[in-house]
């Protein structure tokens, strides 16, 4: 049975009709850029995540260079980040010509880890002036971002949440139930099409509740520029497709039954791994998802279903033999990256880190993956270690 990592043909069969009439619609006006689908789905996305201002971007990479851009960071500027992420993280950073401080995530969530976190905004004093945080919530699970925000406050750092992983995620804060990229100053969504929310291509957003801010973004985004051909400041081509808007907007309305599927086939996975003894015998670690039991209803969105697995890449070899879609995210912690060897960091910096980045494997997971399906990546993985 051919199961892959990610099928994404299932979910528009679902949708080709409404999705069709929407690009229509576009062809027929001619209106391609920005405009009010983009308005739109800022409103709804806005509202969804409970912000005041959502501003559409080109992409979520997009969305984190331009955040950086609107605080004026960059040259002698100090960023405090994860080194355990997508490469676009601490690229960004780097992009604006600030420096990228790594802090060491946290083992049961491989997020930012706030036990951590004043050490590295000390170090990062060091090196520069220290200007934000910019936590991400990896997998599709919130970094604990009480403390992240309250340590970034007593260091005068503005917090960029990296929520591209993480649409409609939620977090139990003291102040309730808060959605993943509302929690900070600024917070960036992508929409890449392999993402939980998906477009048709790269897009992105950029949420906050700063109408100043927001202002800023609106202009950066279109070369910085309020007014046609008259630009306050330098930004850049960072304007979303009315495209992508419109096929984001048809699924935004069945985002939170997909990721409530999502859940349901995590917990069968949780299930199956334990039963088969799995876990207990310690080939298997399955993912925790830590903000279950405040009751918040989105405690985890499952982006990606990811184990630590013994024996990790025999393994994900021989489910290449089983016809099972696996995928290592990520190999490499970013501050032992070739491109980033002016840092400094050195193996052994960031020991969680580099453990996990050893372990993880993402197996099959999305709202229309079968029991069936989810059995043979089980049974594979049992076949694996019992021969």
């Amino acid at each position: 049975m051919k199961v892959p990592i990610l099928d994404l043909k299932a979910q528009y069969a679902s949708i080709r009709g409404e999705v069709e009439r929407k690009v229509l619609e576009i062809f027929d006006a001619q209106a391609f850029i920005l405009g009010p689908e983009v308005e739109a789905l800022e409103k709804e996305l806005a509202a969804y995540s409970g912000v005041r201002h959502a501003v559409g971007v080109s992409s979520g990479t997009d969305g984190l260079i331009i955040s950086l851009m609107a605080l004026g960071i960059g040259p002698g500027d100090a960023v405090v980040t994860s080194p355990f992420s997508f490469f676009a993280t601490a690229g960004a950073i780097t992009r604006v010509g600030a420096r990228p401080v790594f802090c060491d995530i946290d083992e049961a969530t491989y997020n930012l880890d706030p036990g951590r976190l004043e050490k590295a905004l000390q170090e990062a004093g060091r090196q520069g002036r220290v200007k934000a945080v910019m936590p991400v919530h990896l997998y599709g699970q919130c970094a604990d971002m009480d403390p992240i925000n309250e340590l970034a406050g007593r260091y005068g750092a503005a917090v960029i949440e990296d929520a591209c992983q993480s649409v409609g995620s939620e977090y139990p804060s003291k102040a309730g139930a808060k959605r993943a990229g509302a929690m900070g100053l600024l917070g960036t969504l992508s929409f890449y099409p392999s993402k939980n929310l998906s477009a048709a291509g790269d897009a992105g957003m950029v949420l906050t509740n700063d109408a100043s801010l927001a202002e800023k973004l609106v202009a950066l985004r279109v070369h910085g520029g309020r007014q046609r051909y008259f630009h306050d400041v330098v930004g850049g081509n960072f304007r979303l497709d009315a495209l992508q808007a419109a096929v984001l907007r048809v699924k935004l309305g069945r985002l939170d039954g997909w990721q409530a599927k999502r859940r349901e086939r995590a917990e069968f996975y949780n299930k199956r791994f334990i039963s088969e003894a799995l876990v207990e015998e310690g080939f298997v670690r399955i993912p925790a998802a830590v903000h279950k039991s405040s009751g918040v209803a989105n405690y985890h969105t499952y982006h990606q279903y990811v184990i630590r697995a013994e024996q990790r890449d025999e393994l994900q070899a021989f489910l290449k033999t089983k016809e099972v879609g696996t995928s290592v995210f990520y190999p490499l912690g970013l501050h032992l990256q070739k491109c980033f060897a002016d840092l400094g960091y050195k193996a052994g910096d960031f020991p969680v880190t580099e453990r996990v980045s050893h372990e993880v494997l993402a197996l099959p997971m999305y709202p229309e993956l079968t029991p069936e399906q989810q059995d043979h990546v089980v049974f594979s993985i049992l076949e694996f270690y019992r021969r």
